[in-house]
């Protein structure tokens, strides 16, 4: 999928993509567009499950271990701090059963974050949810504070915080880090082995181009040893392959992430998101960072000479693929299915547009919205 300059074939990498034929697709910030191959790996497999009657499904597990270490190797991590998940919430859930909460502990999230991490931080009882803006991050903490949650790129205003030094100095202080990574994982480099959070979630359908129910979660080593699973099944303990006699008793976790599953896996999805990691590492992750960054910065330019209201960031941040605008005397959610009816998608959020493009798309989408929006 290479051009003679190494430079991936992005038009024949788009034909991967069945959805985006005849239409105008830039909205995967909502959901992220199957390649081919992933839904045939998804239908491969369920075709296997008859041919052996399922008797081979402890290899099942072999090949998860594969898709384990590609996304190891995605995140710049270690095998064995990933376990896998059907949603994020599945982790956020288990780390907020890892607290033993008091009044007036402190949860603080970042404004406009996820609603995963906003309900979370206001559910616990006599627990103080507090909502700051990334730049008054700092300010906002206090000797109460046990737990941050916040995304690696905000669903809302696309903030790409810059974590960099900043998730170490949290831990230092005694913070939990918990990171959602589902809006930029997969678009954009990521060094979780660099930045170090104590927990990093990703579900997979968005920017990692993957079936629902495929997410994964990070573990850091030293959390691991004190984090209990909230999750107790068959493999909870460490020899659960040996199925002719399975331990009876208390189970003996394992080491490694794999302990925080329980039990069987989402199969099929996951099949379908080896598929599509295969095609991202195929690609190359810098390949596919400099796509996405180069069509936002492309969007907002155009955007630009519309007159329109580009969203204002502040703080210390890194260049984002999630491009907010609002154009002079209109309704943005009107606007959108307007844009909708002519086979364009994108999305509305806090009365902007949310125009959102991954590697599959192209300068001709761009063009397209952009004559859209000139014509209304």
């Amino acid at each position: 999928m290479s051009d003679l300059s190494g430079e991936p074939d992005w038009k024949s990498v788009r034909g991967e993509f069945a959805a985006l034929a005849g239409r105008t697709y830039l909205n995967t910030a909502t959901y992220g567009q199957l390649p081919r191959r992933a839904v045939e790996a998804v239908m491969r497999h369920l075709n296997h499950r008859d041919e052996l009657a399922c008797q081979d499904f402890l290899s099942w597990f072999d090949d998860m271990a594969q898709l384990r270490a590609a996304l190891a190797r995605l995140l710049h991590v270690q095998t064995e701090d990933l376990a896998f998940t059907t949603t994020a919430s599945q982790a956020l859930a288990l780390v907020m059963s890892a607290f033993d909460w008091e009044p007036g502990d402190e949860i603080l999230t970042l404004e406009h974050e996820f609603p995963n991490q906003i309900y979370a931080a206001k559910s616990e009882l006599g627990v103080r949810g507090v909502e700051c803006a990334w730049e008054d991050l700092d300010s906002c903490l206090t000797d109460r504070t046990r737990l941050i949650l916040m995304s690696t790129a905000n669903y809302v205003t696309g903030l790409r915080p810059n974590l960099a030094g900043v998730v170490a100095a949290l831990r230092d202080r005694g913070i939990f880090v918990y990171l959602d990574g589902t809006q930029s994982i997969g678009a954009l480099d990521f060094d979780c082995g660099a930045i170090q959070p104590d927990v990093l979630a990703v579900d997979a359908y968005k920017w990692m181009i993957s079936p629902n129910g495929a997410g994964f979660f990070y573990v850091h080593p030293d959390v691991r040893a004190w984090l209990r699973p909230n999750v107790i099944g068959w493999r909870s303990h460490w020899d659960w392959r040996n199925v002719d006699n399975l331990h009876h008793g208390a189970p003996a976790f394992s080491p490694s992430a794999e302990k925080y599953e329980g039990g069987m896996l989402a199969f099929p999805s996951l099949y379908g998101m080896r598929a599509s990691v295969e095609l991202l590492d195929q690609l190359g992750a810098a390949a596919i960072e400099s796509r996405v960054l180069h069509l936002s910065a492309l969007l907002r330019r155009e955007l630009e000479e519309l007159s329109a209201e580009m969203y204002p960031h502040r703080g210390d941040r890194l260049p984002s693929h999630i491009v907010l605008a609002r154009l002079p005397g209109t309704d943005s959610s009107l606007l959108a299915r307007d844009l909708a009816a002519q086979d364009i998608f994108v999305s509305a959020r806090k009365g902007y547009l949310r125009i959102s493009a991954h590697f599959y798309n192209d300068e001709r989408d761009i063009e397209s919205l952009v004559e859209a929006l000139r014509a209304r």
